[in-house]
């Protein structure tokens, strides 16, 4: 179950329970009849771990594409709401700690109406989020979704999480002008010498704890790959989805 849906049997338990109080106190029930709560609890995990096709889950569940299509659009929402508790913000963050951070794309289909989604550094469309890590790797931080077009350095501050007071983050070349300790760009008509190569070298290597945290967390597929639900559902999907890696680490 967990290689199918993210999280253990007893933590989909933990899920169904915390939205079927949820629902009890609005006198709701969004969940399809014919799939039930936990079933259909368990197909919007599989789709957000998996990024499953709607049909390929119909038929595995004997349902209709509409019933798995209604299952995700009431329930991700609402499955992300119930976990939001496990979301870290920005002013969970220590000020005088030391984090890497580093941004990535989530890519989802190209709309006409918002040309502002195509990164030209990652040549597609998508959302950029910023990632922060502790330096021993543990992911103390994710950022609010901005269309992919905006540089990295623009994402981090406008996410407000890094301040010129705070120890100054560890970083790529691309957050230089930040309160961030980057590697040395090359200067014009020389090469770098020994000491640069060395602190170069020392910063990549503890940057890769980021990338590495990044890789885990797009182990939610619906988030490596395109998104091709509507986009105005694309930043509650990820909310879920960051909730429920937080949750799953408990």
């Amino acid at each position: 179950m967990y290689h199918t849906t993210g999280l253990h049997k007893d933590q989909i338990l933990d899920v169904v329970a915390a939205v079927h109080d949820h629902c009890a106190q609005k006198g709701v029930r969004p969940w399809p009849p014919s799939l039930g709560l936990y079933t259909a609890v368990v197909v919007v995990l599989t789709y957000l771990r998996r990024n499953r096709v709607q049909v390929e889950l119909a038929e595995t569940y004997a349902v209709s594409q509409p019933t798995i299509s209604r299952a995700i659009t009431r329930l991700t929402p609402l499955i992300g709401q119930v976990l939001a508790d496990c979301i870290p913000t920005a002013d969970d963050l220590g000020e005088h700690a030391q984090y890497v951070v580093d941004g990535t794309l989530l890519p989802c289909w190209s709309w006409a109406h918002r040309p502002t989604l195509y990164s030209g550094k990652h040549k597609t469309t998508g959302l950029n989020v910023q990632v922060a890590t502790t330096v021993s790797g543990q992911l103390a931080w994710v950022s609010d979704p901005i269309d992919g077009h905006h540089h990295d350095a623009y994402c981090l501050r406008a996410s407000g999480a890094l301040t010129d007071t705070a120890t100054p983050w560890i970083a790529d070349k691309g957050y230089l002008g930040l309160n961030t300790l980057t590697p040395i760009k090359k200067p014009p008509g020389r090469d770098l010498l020994d000491w640069e190569k060395t602190y170069n070298a020392t910063v990549n290597r503890i940057r890769y704890v980021v990338e590495r945290a990044i890789a885990h967390l797009k182990t939610w597929r619906i988030l490596h790959t395109d998104y091709r639900r509507p986009l105005d559902t694309f930043p509650e999907t990820i909310t879920t989805v960051i909730a429920l890696y937080f949750y799953a680490r408990g």
